[in-house]
């Protein structure tokens, strides 16, 4: 059995609601994540799902320590990352990166290439002296598909799916174990999304990293997923490989996410029964009692508001759901990323 690299325990990550400019009064919380427990093993890939406002983001920030949690714990191979500072969490840095969403915000535009993707051997000048820094950043370059000889470019000079690989060319500089990728082709056009994509899955076989990969298209998380977790409001509703999740949907929110994934085949598209969910996502600030799905769940029944339902395998199924009356659905194959 691989170990788990990650383990995230009954996480919690509320942000007050303050009233008031002078003497400000906290008046409720917005419950960004709120109970979520999952494992990351080593050399394996998360797909965490959902819409915009599930919490997707701030589970990201949370597991690179950006964020303090309001209660749970997340363990790096068994130690608290939440309890460490100093040099102990500079040193955590070196093993968990991150790649952000947007390519076009997220690198400095004051700064060449060569001095983005540096940046970590002058924080970390023990991975690299400084004599060959600039000949690593040429590998780093070549590793990720960018022509070495332009490291004295800005990233204006650069179209967006090639920013997305300086970003990723940056993570991987202090070889890491663990890449956090928060939505990194949302902003791509499909073709180039499929390249980051690809790019990704060979980094992950080279050098046997862990990811945790954030998206909110289900077809991109189909194509670099082993396990996916679906998210609705703050807490996973269901968890399986990407067979169970895309072949096997118990959750009814899963289902309604996958019945609107596009098909390209016009004979199967005419087939190819849609769910259409009622009213919006609630606030996070007063979700609703029970189960949170269950104000726009075909299925709710009254226990679905007197209870919450546990995230946890039923009768008939092979994975966890967070449904009293989950079951089996067909779905109609989608098509993957190429």
């Amino acid at each position: 059995m691989t170990e788990n690299i990650i383990e995230v325990r009954d996480l919690v990550k509320h942000y007050p609601v303050t009233r008031g400019v002078v003497f400000k009064k906290t008046i409720g919380h917005v419950k960004a994540v709120d109970g979520v427990s999952f494992e990351l093993k080593a050399g394996e890939t998360l797909g965490v799902v959902g819409e915009s406002g599930c919490g997707k983001s701030t589970l990201a920030r949370v597991l690179m320590n950006l964020e303090k949690p309001t209660a749970g714990q997340v363990l790096y191979k068994g130690q608290d990352i939440s309890k460490l500072s100093g040099g102990a969490l500079r040193r955590l840095r070196r093993q968990i990166q991150l790649v952000m969403q947007d390519p076009y915000t997220s690198l400095n535009p004051r700064m060449t290439v060569g001095d983005l993707i540096g940046e970590p051997f002058e924080i970390h000048p023990e991975v690299a002296p400084k004599r060959s820094r600039r000949d690593k950043v040429k590998e780093l370059l070549d590793l990720v598909g960018l022509n070495p000889e332009h490291i004295n470019r800005y990233p204006h000079q650069f179209s967006g799916g090639q920013r997305q690989r300086i970003g990723i060319a940056r993570a991987l500089a202090l070889r890491p174990e663990v890449i956090v990728c928060d939505e990194p082709v949302s902003a791509l056009d499909v073709s180039i999304q499929a390249q980051v994509m690809n790019l990704l899955e060979k980094l992950q076989a080279e050098f046997g990293l862990s990811y945790v990969f954030i998206a909110h298209d289900l077809s991109v998380v189909r194509h670099l997923s082993d396990r996916v977790a679906v998210m609705y409001l703050g807490k996973m509703v269901e968890v399986g490989t990407e067979d169970e999740i895309y072949e096997r949907p118990t959750h009814p929110y899963t289902q309604a996410l996958l019945s609107a994934v596009p098909v390209p085949d016009p004979t199967v598209r005419e087939s190819k029964a849609i769910i259409r969910l009622q009213g919006d996502v609630p606030s996070p600030v007063s979700p609703p009692s029970g189960c949170r799905f269950r104000t726009r769940c075909w299925k709710a029944q009254d226990v679905c508001a007197q209870e919450v339902p546990l995230l946890q395998i039923r009768r008939g199924s092979d994975h966890p759901s967070a449904c009293h009356f989950a079951e089996k659905r067909e779905i109609v194959a989608t098509h993957e990323a190429a």
